[in-house]
């Protein structure tokens, strides 16, 4: 099975309502491959306190095991031990059985971190759409050297400390 690069996302929701909007667009990115949904974990608190939870994967009980699996055998490939590798290989599947990364302690710290009238997500989703140009570089002698999410705060972030150091350079220079 071949694994894209794996994205945590934690996102928060004012209110918590939820309409299937987003679990629509999930489902649309699935179906074009573009995507996969390896666990997401949503909680949901009312203004009472009163607790909602979903969880939702888009792997079969297998595919989890077989995931868990490779993870692990790439965690003990890093010690360099064959005897590790299996070790944890078995131990990541194992892991994996009830077809979820996140589990009932996970669940629990969700619920005590968000406020009531709001709710979170946590989700592990798989970028499908890497994995072709991942193999394209590969093929092509190219190697991975680094790699970055930029967002668009970051990119406002910049400006301003761009601005700021325009500002200081020319009040510098005015002096």
């Amino acid at each position: 099975m071949p694994l894209g690069p794996v994205q945590l996302l934690v996102v928060g929701f004012t209110g918590g309502e939820f309409k299937g909007e987003i679990r629509a667009e999930l489902e649309r990115l699935r179906d074009n491959d573009v995507i996969r949904l390896v666990d997401m974990l949503a909680v949901r608190k009312d203004e009472q306190g009163n607790v909602q939870r979903l969880q939702q994967s888009d792997l079969s009980a297998d595919e989890a095991e077989e995931l868990g699996a490779m993870v692990g055998a790439l965690i003990g490939f890093g010690t360099g031990d064959e005897e590790v590798v299996e070790e944890l290989a078995s131990a990541g599947a194992e892991a994996m059985e009830g077809g979820h990364v996140f589990d009932e302690s996970d669940v629990w710290y969700v619920e005590d971190a968000i406020p009531p009238g709001t709710a979170a997500a946590v989700a592990l989703i798989e970028h499908r759409w890497a994995i072709p140009l991942r193999e394209t570089i590969r093929r092509a002698g190219g190697f991975h050297l680094a790699d970055a999410w930029i967002h668009p705060e970051d990119l406002v972030a910049i400006g301003l400390l761009s601005a700021a150091e325009a500002e200081a350079e020319t009040g510098a220079e005015g002096s």
